[in-house]
């Protein structure tokens, strides 16, 4: 048995049955795992991941593998790990894994020094937490990263102050900034994944209700779609004027949270910041409010300052707790403020990470290919690694799409002609 710190290895042949699930809907993934299993293109390379431990994860390390990586992973969230998942890996796939669901922050980060006790010289993060510890505890392991691969906005906007502060020691692929990653998980995954999870936790009723949505990014986007599409009103609050204009074209109210808590029942950040709902929003809501969070980190809900409000708490219900504040009104916080949807719920369907995870996979194989000529900044993945993947894509769902002809391709690129 390979080294591992999971929850409970009897659980393996459930978590076998969920990763052979989720592989049915990442045939685009798959085809590069077919390929990596053929050219070996990872061989003998050491990979630390952090990421979420899910069905689909695995399906993104077993294609590592299969290239000839030799893979660690830990969990990217204390509350994101499924524990048959973990132990499938381990005991399937001999692949060490150190995730365990509700872990500490302290054992969360025994599991990141566990996956950096190996020497990664290729890093695949989701959040920036395997990142910062390496370039804040363990800078002796720096020289041999020859680089790494970002899943998420968070992350990203971690790793681009690290560049702009000139601390980042390894080139870092933005996965995230992929068309195919931030137009489609960000969007369809924790649209519905984030409602997924209030309804597994609350089983609310969204048509009716009034959801604020905090912050009208490629997240919020997808949130504020979907809680419409469920008939809810959907009131969007924003500090960029730009988004905010686009929340109201895009048919939703747009105030400032203080306005908006006199009307919302359920508020989801998706924002990527800190404090978002803080003290004085939260006693300013309508009894009985609904909060919680779809960012990365779960900074976003003010929870010090709710805890200093609170005058009783109780758990209702899984993921569910009342606290009874000082004005006598309640809210209720979901998943402790960490991300709802994979807290509360399974994350983001297989069919749209097959794409993310197909970025991941080309990601790393590009830092290889291109290991010479990469500096120590965050690039985007090429554009034609990018619509190489949706052209996977489409292919797999059964659609065909037009070309251009010599004739328009001609047209399209010429300043000489016009009218």
């Amino acid at each position: 048995m390979v080294e591992h710190d999971v929850k409970d290895m009897k659980l393996s042949r459930n978590g076998r049955t969920r990763i052979e699930w989720a592989a049915k809907f990442m045939p685009v993934l798959e085809s590069i795992k077919e390929r990596f299993s053929r050219e070996k293109p990872l061989r003998g390379i050491r990979i630390g991941c952090c990421l979420h431990v899910t069905s689909e994860t695995a399906n993104l390390v077993i294609s590592l593998k299969s290239g000839g990586a030799n893979v660690w992973l830990c969990a990217s969230n204390p509350l994101s790990t499924q524990d048959d998942v973990a132990a499938s890996l381990v005991h399937d796939q001999g692949i060490p894994v150190f995730a365990v669901k509700d872990e500490g922050r302290q054992q969360y980060y025994q599991h990141i020094y566990a996956v950096l006790a190996h020497k990664p010289e290729i890093t695949t993060d989701d959040g920036a937490d395997l990142v910062s510890t390496l370039h804040s505890k363990k800078r002796h392991l720096l020289p041999q990263v020859i680089g790494g691969t970002e899943e998420t906005t968070t992350g990203v906007i971690r790793l681009k102050s690290m560049e702009k502060n000139k601390v980042l020691a390894y080139p870092i692929i933005a996965v995230n900034d992929s068309y195919t990653k931030f137009m489609f998980d960000n969007r369809y995954g924790t649209g519905q994944s984030a409602l997924d999870g209030i309804l597994r936790a609350t089983n609310w009723l969204f048509a009716g209700s009034t959801v604020v949505v905090c912050g009208y990014g490629w997240c919020g986007r997808g949130v504020a779609a979907k809680a419409k599409g469920l008939g809810a009103e959907v009131i969007v609050t924003e500090v960029n004027p730009i988004r905010a204009l686009e929340a109201r074209m895009d048919g939703y109210r747009v105030m400032r949270l203080m306005d908006a808590c006199r009307y919302g029942n359920v508020f989801i950040t998706v924002t990527g910041d800190m404090n978002v709902i803080d003290r004085r929003h939260m006693l300013a809501m309508k009894n009985g409010a609904v909060i919680c969070n779809a960012g990365h980190f779960d900074a976003e809900i003010n929870k010090k300052a709710l805890n200093d409000i609170t005058k009783s708490k109780r758990e209702l219900r899984r993921f569910c707790v009342e606290h009874t504040l000082n004005n006598g009104k309640s809210v209720i916080l979901l998943a402790e403020g960490r991300l709802v949807n994979l807290s509360a719920a399974e994350g983001h369907p297989a069919m749209v990470m097959d794409m993310s995870f197909a970025n991941q996979a080309l990601a790393v194989e590009y830092i290889l290919l291109n290991r010479d000529k990469l500096g120590k900044r965050v690039y985007k993945l090429p554009d034609e690694l990018d619509r190489k993947i949706a052209e996977l894509k489409l292919r797999t769902m059964g659609i065909k799409i037009d070309r251009l002809t010599r004739e328009q391709a001609v047209y399209i690129s010429s300043w000489r002609l016009g009218t």
